[in-house]
């Protein structure tokens, strides 16, 4: 998913909890859902920013080059001003772009 063109807020948003259980029956099972995306967007974000910044990567570190790399400072300032995962996942969630399942609930109506 590109995280770049994500419609979740920057700040801290207040959330009704009723409207974050609707879809689960339950907060907790909400909120779990919601963090374990959020790992994964975290892990997502940070390989693709190690990608970018491996282009830069030199093998001798010398002091001058680390200041006059301005494209790198840049890359960096730009995803430092991405929303945080937990706010993307939390996006996600509400809008119900995230497809979950609870294995216990599914084998008791089976049974």
């Amino acid at each position: 998913m590109d995280y770049k063109k994500t419609n979740a807020p920057t700040n801290t948003v207040t959330r009704d909890i009723m409207d974050l259980c609707d879809e689960t029956g339950n907060i907790y099972e909400s909120v779990a859902i919601i963090g374990k995306r959020a790992n994964q967007i975290s892990l997502d974000i940070k390989n693709e920013l190690s990608k970018k910044l491996q282009e830069f990567a030199s093998v001798s570190d010398n002091l001058d080059e680390v200041f006059e790399n301005r494209e790198q400072i840049e890359i960096s300032r730009f995803y430092e001003k991405l929303p945080k995962p937990s706010l993307i996942a939390t996006q996600e969630f509400v809008e119900g772009k995230i497809y979950f399942r609870n294995l216990l609930k599914e084998k008791d109506t089976i049974e």
